[in-house]
């Protein structure tokens, strides 16, 4: 058998073409986003879900009409497109001028609600949906066989992506949609309607992604988690292309599925991160991506947007606060299960630190869930495994959460607004793949039965009223910490950058060691509310160094109230309730979720505690 680099030949070509066809889907999906974004500013994380849709509208055509694959290439796309020109103009023209931390959240809750009303009706399993006549066999090209399926998705994707790059870059309707971002004011002086031009453009946008589904749905099954990781990565594919760059959004997609396929065929475990060490490398190099204008560019991502400005709580009611604080804490256990009492105070800890770095210095972090997981992790193998004491494994565990907010803070922090983001979502992901691939993690079973032990050889933590007092105290004294910091000069001087950065560099301070201090920081607690979380539960799992738990801690902080203190805490008892007490109604509370996220986004962009702190001083 031919081989070449020690791969046998058919193998190579078969990851090749699988690479080429997830470059498909990667491009198309990216290419919306990149339209999106170019053209409106929005990042837009209901593209999985559209993606979802599409798959499954060309499923419901099918099964209730009567359509076939053919007309759903058309059908689907459109209903989807329509719905998300909807969804413009009813929710996303709302926050138009606001920080792009809005857009983001406003449509990840919309994200959730889709989800969530998806996964009611149709569970996860996925349905079924058959290759057409038309474009089933394939063809013998003596080395290996070409699905004929599998070629007519790469063909036909290359063909809308080059139309689309072409009708955009290369026609008057083009030179009207990026005008209508660059300069509105001159082009409705020529009587266009720019608004509707808007609109339009997150229409077609959203028909890419659907159009995308309907060509997954042959191949994979269609069900409602079907865009979750498909979404990160294509946000990866745009972040490496460069945000905005149509042309990039094509060419970076269909390269990042081929690199995929050979890593593949060359060092399979490796395969699933790739694109995301791609991406990192990229940005390290060229901020603003390989296609990427810096002089536009940077100074859009940059530029002042409206931004809400948070009431904070008046220092003298802190005290009485705290106070009223460790009363609750005394009292909690004798009204409520003292372990979900437990689970709140590590979730209130991990939200108070996040807020420490979004809140407190306007860095949007979508990765710190790796250092919560993390964490985790190494408590509980440091526990079970290598025998440590409590105080020991709880040691380690926020040590290497330090460290790693450390190594992520140097790689992310001189990056700025999406580009940060991105670059700490491609970090934690990098983690993700790596607990599911280290044999000390246990994969998808994590580590069970972590042991509790004696703490400092004395207080045995099996009991779980000496337990709930560890996690108490130690709750208390972090929080605290985390006050005296935002409190401090330090603190002042983090608050001061993230008003008005170029003011603060002008005053001589050395912005990014600020904001790298603060990164840590967050980090660090983050990381010591996960050994906490671990001891509590003796388990460590995928789910702590997932994604969405990063998405989940970013709706606990909007909820309470970015920026002020004890906001993040409400939000977590909020969240954290609603997942306890309203179990019962299982998959719809995903959809609740989703509708506190649009909520907040558009009623109340302080939070309760923000929006509390406002009608007080408002009556005062």
């Amino acid at each position: 058998m031919t081989e070449l680099f020690g791969i046998p030949l058919p193998i190579l070509l078969g990851q090749l073409l699988v690479g080429l066809i997830n470059g498909a889907f990667y491009a198309t999906l990216s290419l919306g986003l990149a339209i999106i974004f170019g053209l409106l500013r929005i990042i837009n994380f209901a593209h999985g879900v559209q993606y979802m849709l599409g798959a499954f509208v060309s499923w419901m055509l099918l099964n209730y009409l009567g359509i076939g694959y053919g007309w759903s290439l058309i059908i689907a796309p459109l209903i989807v497109g329509v719905s998300g020109l909807v969804l413009e103009r009813v929710l996303l023209r709302r926050i138009h001028g606001l920080d792009h931390i809005y857009g983001l959240l406003l449509t990840f809750g919309v994200a959730l609600i889709v989800q969530g009303i998806f996964r009611n009706f149709y569970g996860a399993s996925g349905q079924a949906y058959a290759i057409p006549s038309w474009l089933s066999g394939g063809f013998n090209i003596g080395v290996m066989y070409l699905p004929a399926y599998r070629v007519w998705v790469i063909a036909i994707s290359a063909i809308v992506c080059i139309g689309t790059w072409f009708a955009i870059e290369k026609t008057r309707l083009g030179s009207y949609l990026r005008g209508a971002n660059e300069n509105p004011e001159i082009l409705e002086s020529f009587g266009i309607n720019v608004p509707l031009l808007l609109t339009l453009t997150y229409g077609v946008g959203v028909g890419l992604a659907a159009f995308a589904g309907v060509l997954a749905a042959p191949i994979y099954s269609v069900n409602p988690n079907m865009g979750d990781n498909l979404l990160i990565i294509a946000f990866a594919v745009v972040v490496i292309g460069g945000m905005g760059s149509i042309g990039g959004a094509i060419v970076t997609g269909f390269a990042m599925g081929v690199v995929e396929g050979l890593t593949k065929a060359f060092y399979p475990e490796f395969s699933e991160a790739v694109i995301f060490l791609v991406m990192i490398l990229v940005l390290m190099v060229k901020p603003t991506g390989v296609f990427g204008r810096a002089e536009s560019l940077i100074e859009q991502i940059s530029a002042p947007h409206e931004t809400v400005r948070v009431s904070r709580q008046p220092r003298f009611l802190h005290g009485w606060i705290f106070l009223g604080l460790i009363v609750l804490l005394i009292a909690a256990p004798f009204f409520l299960y003292p372990i979900f009492v437990m689970k709140l105070l590590c979730f209130g800890l991990f939200a108070c630190a996040f807020n420490l770095l979004l809140g407190h210095s306007g860095l949007l972090s979508f990765g710190h869930a790796a250092f919560y997981g993390i964490a985790s992790f190494l408590f509980a193998h440091s526990a079970k495994v290598w025998g440590l004491s409590p105080e020991g494994a709880l040691i380690v565990g926020t040590l290497s959460a330090a460290l790693l907010g450390l190594v992520f803070g140097w790689l992310a922090i001189k990056r700025r607004g999406i580009y940060f983001a991105m670059a700490t979502l491609a970090l934690s992901q990098l983690i993700y793949f790596l607990a599911v691939r280290m044999p000390f993690t246990g994969g998808e079973d994590g580590i069970q039965s972590v042991p509790r032990g004696v703490l400092l050889g004395i207080f045995d933590l099996n009991d779980d009223s000496t337990l709930y007092v560890l996690v108490a105290v130690i709750f208390l004294a972090s929080i605290f910490a985390i006050y005296r910091l935002i409190n401090s000069p330090l603190g002042q001087v983090l608050q001061a950058i993230k008003d008005n950065e170029a003011r603060a560099v002008s005053l001589g301070y050395k912005v990014t060691r600020y904001q790298l201090f603060a990164f840590v920081a967050s980090a660090t607690f983050a990381g010591l509310a996960g050994a906490l979380n671990a001891l509590v539960f003796q388990l460590a799992s995928l789910a702590d160094v997932h994604w969405s738990l990063s998405g989940e801690v970013i709706l606990m902080t909007l909820l309470g109230g970015m920026g002020t203190f004890f906001g993040p805490l409400i939000g977590a008892i909020v969240v954290l309730g609603m997942e306890n007490y309203l179990l019962f109604l299982g998959e719809w509370v995903t959809v609740i979720q989703g509708l506190v996220f649009v909520i907040c986004v558009l009623v109340f962009r302080s939070g309760l505690l923000g929006t509390l702190a406002q009608q007080i001083k408002m009556k005062l």
